[in-house]
């Protein structure tokens, strides 16, 4: 991602020229752009292919922007001064997936733009709800975030059968050299040449992190990383592991033993601040029956010393403790375009 200068202010449909144009041309405009959309509502224009799914996208947008915000930072997101486009494209035919693209400039976030494509129901119960958690994320952070960091915890959101799938490719990944070390994934701001990897491991690594201190804990452990560009010492503030790499060898750990949950005293600590939001936990584990039994689900797995030759890394002696290194740049960037891709 490169920066450049915003140009969303000043140009496109919610620019400040529409300012000069006569009052009622203006909202005669608007209600044409709002009937073509198929349905409107506070924060998202809907364009859909019927009216009634243009509704169902609309309603669910908004009641997932609203709930997950409040799931992820405490309260609810304040309307937006511009409404985000979506597009969908509805079909059962169609493979899930979506894009969401915005700018940040100076601290300021806008031009929206939202695009969402496969069956209904995979619409309603992934594709929506990762999108939109993009949307609070960058209307939260008002930074771009490192990928992994931003697409895992989008993903922990999706319905379990496509959380379960990412761990299924996970372990593919893990098994065929296609992993990605962590010192590496935790720098990387752009999607790298090969992104489902990315997606699987940043998904695989916010459960971890999210099961164990619940979502406003990794909030502020991503708000702390971003704010001194130090992600070992965001680490062990936020979770005791030393560095990136040392996260990386507990992780790995945790994945050949089948990603056992937490002690329930832990679960209990990590969900407590979370509770109250009338049943909704799309950002737990996959129900058990969603994944293999651990026996066979890594069966194939190689040893912890394989997995960590192929992404890279040598594993450390078992009782080393990885010296925590100095603090990097900060990241921080400004008048940037950013898009967020999910990919099924």
């Amino acid at each position: 991602m490169e920066a450049r200068r915003a140009k969303g202010a000043t140009s496109g449909r919610y620019g400040l020229v529409a300012w000069i144009i006569p009052l009622v041309v203006v909202a005669a405009a608007w209600g044409s752009w709002a009937e073509a959309a198929g349905y409107r509502t506070p924060n998202f224009v809907i364009e859909a292919p019927t009216p009634d799914l243009a509704r169902k996208i609309g309603d669910a947008a908004e009641q997932y922007r609203h709930d997950l915000a409040i799931e992820w930072t405490g309260r609810p997101l304040p309307r937006w001064a511009s409404p985000c486009p979506i597009t969908a494209e509805v079909a059962e035919h169609l493979g899930a997936g979506g894009a969401t693209s915005f700018v940040f400039d100076r601290g300021e976030v806008f031009g929206w733009q939202m695009t969402v494509q496969g069956s209904e129901q995979r619409i309603l119960d992934s594709v929506l709800p990762h999108e939109v958690t993009h949307t609070i994320f960058a209307s939260h952070f008002r930074q771009p975030l490192p990928r992994w960091a931003d697409e895992g915890a989008c993903t922990t959101v999706e319905h379990p059968s496509e959380r379960a799938r990412q761990h299924r490719m996970l372990i593919e990944f893990l098994t065929t050299g296609r992993g990605i070390a962590f010192p590496q994934m935790f720098a990387m701001r752009e999607y790298p040449p090969d992104v489902l990897p990315l997606y699987a491991q940043g998904y695989s690594l916010a459960r971890y992190l999210i099961e164990r201190g619940g979502r406003r804990k990794y909030v502020d452990f991503v708000s702390h990383g971003l704010g001194t560009g130090n992600w070992a010492a965001s680490l062990q503030n936020f979770y005791g592991v030393n560095d990136p790499g040392q996260m990386q060898g507990v992780w790995l750990e945790w994945v050949r033993q089948g990603c056992p949950a937490p002690p329930a005293t832990l679960v209990a600590a990590a969900t407590q601040p979370d509770a109250g939001l009338s049943g909704m936990a799309r950002g737990q584990s996959p129900d058990p029956q969603d994944l293999p039994r651990p026996a066979t689900q890594l069966a194939s797995v190689p040893s912890r010393q394989s997995i960590y030759q192929r992404v890279g890394l040598e594993p450390p002696p078992a009782a080393a403790t990885a010296p925590v290194p100095a603090a990097g740049e900060p990241a921080q960037r400004t008048a940037t375009s950013v898009t967020s891709k999910v990919m099924w």
